[in-house]
């Protein structure tokens, strides 16, 4: 049963125990072993097959029954790859005695592997040993054809496990797992739209949400909620009805950013409860092309709390320890960040827990390009050195302002000041608003209001982010550094609507104009070099070409008037 089919199935199932044999791709290509227990020799599992950097999944079935296997019993397996290196991959419970293993081969070859779990006298989960034989991945599915994504050598930008970069383009859908985007048809149209937009993350909460009491029946998927109301256990079959949208996303190319939770439900549930939920989230989907974000607003304390200045110490101490048992259990060493009320590297104890720095950095439209580019800035120069990305800044419509020259203004000015990527948001896609059930109010009592998602999607921001990635794709763009030096009149901290300027000095200038209603120079042009000079329209993607400039004597070239008063980019690649 392939990817698609599982996905039917579970659709038709009503989420009872799944039993099945996953096909190829992110679903899984290794046979599973039917209830009935089907074996070779005591010990010794029949041979399975997998493809390199594509998800393969099989269960165990215990014939000892135990009470409370959630809470009762570890399961791990131990894979050796074809060099001898050996992976600790968590399984998760599955429900009833069924336990099941993700696991994603890195490389083609024969690999081997024998399970592991806290009860050593249980024949049917410990000792099983078995042999994976892997051939090589021959699609187009950059995820899998390049591998998952990690920190390039640069600490600055991301890239592919083979070392083709990556470009973080992210989209936030918070709630993208309750019922309220509809498996199959809401959850498909947006991801198709975001695909064909050129999104490459989506930042998805894994049930524990924000902006509502926990249990709150609008956090449900079809299947109920993450754990039992009393926080005894989790439930499978949410994660059963979770797993075919996050398997929709990297499917389709793009890498879910899996938030594990809002970060006051550290007080709600516990350390040791959120290292449980953890570890289920890893051995669920640590398999798939991921990152991991450890919390949102992961020192925000609950908006009814009367004791929040104790929630905010307890809240940074708590989350680095479990950002430090994530990164312990993660075979596959996804890049982990947290959600910030501003910066990740404050909102931990020791910022080395973290791989990128993520920013939250206001929703007041123009009044939040300062605190934008001041933390992009300051947090690029500070140790350790790592990718410094904005993941939340001006949604789309919130508070009925940040239009689409915003999103393009933050984008633009981030990106050619260093930062390793950028995230959109828009209102009313991140709580998954309605047009027959608006999210309504928050804890606090107001609301954030908002149209329905799938007039959200439409905004026109969203589409001049994809035109933004586009041209950018079209130069090495992991390779610009800031060059604020490059322009006069250039942004500074006395005035951030002035033009912004990175490239490749000798090769490629690229200079983010916002309206100037006069000419701008550009300088420190390098002698000898010629210029083919463009204004690029940042909302249709049209080019108006210019043509060759080079420097005067003393390194400067006046631009032309811009093409209208309004924002464009200036593109000067050598002739």
């Amino acid at each position: 049963m392939n990817s698609l089919s599982r996905r039917s199935f579970l659709n038709k199932a009503g989420f009872a125990g799944i039993a099945l044999t996953p096909g190829t791709g992110f679903a899984g290509s290794a046979s599973m072993i039917p209830s009935g227990g089907e074996r070779g020799p005591a010990g010794a599992d029949p041979d399975r097959f997998a493809t390199a950097r594509c998800v393969c999944e099989w269960a165990y079935v215990s014939g000892k029954a135990h009470p409370d296997p959630f809470n009762e019993l570890q399961l791990d397996v131990v894979f050796a790859d074809p060099q001898g290196t050996e992976h600790k991959v968590p399984a998760f419970w599955a429900g009833d005695q069924v336990w099941r293993i993700r696991y994603s081969p890195a490389t083609p070859g024969r690999y081997t592997y024998e399970t592991v779990c806290s009860d050593t006298s249980n024949p049917d989960l410990h000792g099983r040993q078995g042999v994976l034989d892997v051939s090589p991945y021959s699609g187009d599915n950059a995820l899998r054809k390049h591998g998952p994504v990690r920190v390039a050598s640069d600490h600055i930008h991301f890239e592919h496990q083979d070392g083709t970069p990556f470009f973080w383009l992210g989209d936030t859908w918070w709630m993208g797992l309750c019922h309220r985007l509809r498996w199959p048809e809401d959850f498909q149209a947006l991801a198709a739209d975001r695909v064909n937009k050129g999104f490459t993350v989506v930042q998805i909460v894994a049930g524990l949400y924000p902006d509502m009491p926990a249990f709150d029946p609008r956090g449900a998927n079809e299947a109920g909620f993450p754990w039992e109301k009393d926080y005894s256990r989790i439930n499978p079959r949410y994660f059963d009805m979770a797993d075919v949208r996050i398997q929709e996303l990297a499917e389709r190319g793009i890498a879910p950013c899996v938030v594990g939770c809002w970060g006051y439900f550290l007080k709600f549930m516990g350390a040791a409860k959120l290292k449980q939920h953890w570890r289920y989230i890893v051995a669920r989907w640590g398999a798939y092309p991921v990152f991991w974000c450890l919390a949102g607003e992961g020192t925000m304390p609950y908006y009814l709390s009367d004791t929040k200045d104790r929630d905010v110490a307890m809240q940074k101490t708590g989350w680095t320890e479990i950002g430090r048992y994530v990164r312990s259990i993660d075979p596959y060493r996804h890049p982990v960040t947290i959600h910030p009320p501003l910066s990740a590297r404050d909102t931990l104890e020791d910022p080395s827990v973290l791989d990128f720095d993520m920013l939250q950095t206001g929703h007041s439209g123009g009044k939040s390009y300062s605190k934008t580019l001041d933390t992009v800035t300051g947090d690029l120069s500070r140790s350790p050195r790592m990718p410094v990305l904005v993941g939340e800044v001006n949604y789309e419509g919130i508070l009925d302002g940040s239009r689409q020259d915003v999103q393009r203004f933050v984008f633009w000015a981030s990106i050619l000041s260093g930062a390793g990527g950028h995230t959109y948001g828009g209102n009313g896609i991140w709580q998954v608003n309605t047009a027959k059930q608006p999210y309504g109010p928050s804890p606090h009592g107001g609301c954030w209001g908002g149209p329905p998602w799938d007039v959200a999607a439409r905004l026109p921001g969203s589409e001049h982010l994809g035109i933004a990635k586009r041209f950018l794709s079209r130069y090495p763009w992991w390779r610009l550094e800031p060059h604020p030096e490059w322009t006069d009149p250039r942004w500074s901290k006395d005035n951030y609507e002035l033009p912004y300027a990175a490239g490749i000095p000798g090769e490629l200038r690229i200079v983010f104009v916002p309206v100037i209603f006069t000419h701008f120079k550009i300088r420190d042009l390098e002698p000898g070099v010629r210029y083919k000079a463009a204004f690029f329209d940042p909302r249709t993607a049209e080019d108006h070409p210019i043509g060759e400039v080079a420097g005067d004597t003393q390194g400067q070239w006046e631009a032309p008037l811009l093409p209208t008063f309004e924002q464009w980019v200036l593109v000067m690649e050598k002739a």
